[in-house]
């Protein structure tokens, strides 16, 4: 049984030019005006995602940085998972080979972050993992940006440990998404879904891939596996 959901951000509840639906909002907070959680799991920072889930109007409990941190409800513990000296390592590597052509790379609150790397999609992602080949760091190119990750660290294990800190199991997750860093994520889940925007690799991982996109898609994933609730 159904009873918690967790969903990406960009490109799930807000469009490309990362606006936030209206209606998904209007349907996040149903759900929790009713007593199911749902957790926003997404590449930002925590202090980003502190201000999203006050505004949305949603209990605290996050991912971030694409799996790199999760916390269970506002007051709850901040966990850090992966090895962020690892891509701080792997980014002054990439730094160096770009800096050859006179290209700069540019960070994404590196002040705010505990456990990724991220900068702006101003290069290749392939030849970023290219130089990076030897180092021990996941490329991330989620759309918005290029992370760098240890390696291990994901939204789905991150959910899962989420899970057993909120009394859940995965299985009894929601989880909707549209990027490649969302497909481990929507494999723990029991249910897992895809906005019709998604990813080739994130359809194919769905257990049902939405009509409508982004926003809409969120609206028409939760109408369906949460019909009985909504219908109260």
């Amino acid at each position: 049984m159904l009873k918690a959901v967790v969903t990406d951000v960009d490109g799930t509840i807000t469009d490309m030019r990362r606006r936030i639906s209206t209606d998904a909002i209007e349907c996040i907070r149903d759900l929790v005006d009713g007593g199911i959680d749902v957790v926003i799991a997404s590449g930002n920072t925590c202090c980003f995602m502190d201000g999203l889930c006050r505004m949305i109007g949603t209990n605290g409990s996050i991912i971030g940085e694409n799996g790199g941190i999760y916390r269970n409800r506002f007051a709850g513990k901040l966990h850090i998972l992966g090895d962020r000296q690892a891509c701080w390592t792997a980014f002054r590597a990439l730094q160096a080979h770009f800096a050859k052509s006179g290209t700069e790379l540019e960070l994404y609150s590196p002040d705010y972050r505990f456990a990724d790397v991220a900068f702006a999609r101003t290069i290749d992602a392939d030849e970023v993992r290219q130089v990076l080949k030897q180092h021990p760091v996941r490329v991330l190119d989620t759309g918005f940006a290029i992370h760098l990750q240890s390696h291990g660290v994901n939204k789905g294990i991150a959910l899962i440990q989420l899970a057993e800190a909120m009394g859940l199991h995965p299985s009894e997750f929601l989880a909707i998404g549209d990027s490649m860093n969302d497909v481990e994520m929507l494999a723990a889940a029991g249910v897992g879904v895809a906005v019709k925007n998604s990813h080739p690799d994130t359809k194919a991982i769905a257990d049902y891939v939405t009509k409508k996109r982004c926003g809409d898609g969120f609206v028409e994933a939760v109408k369906r596996f949460y019909a009985d609730f909504l219908s109260r």
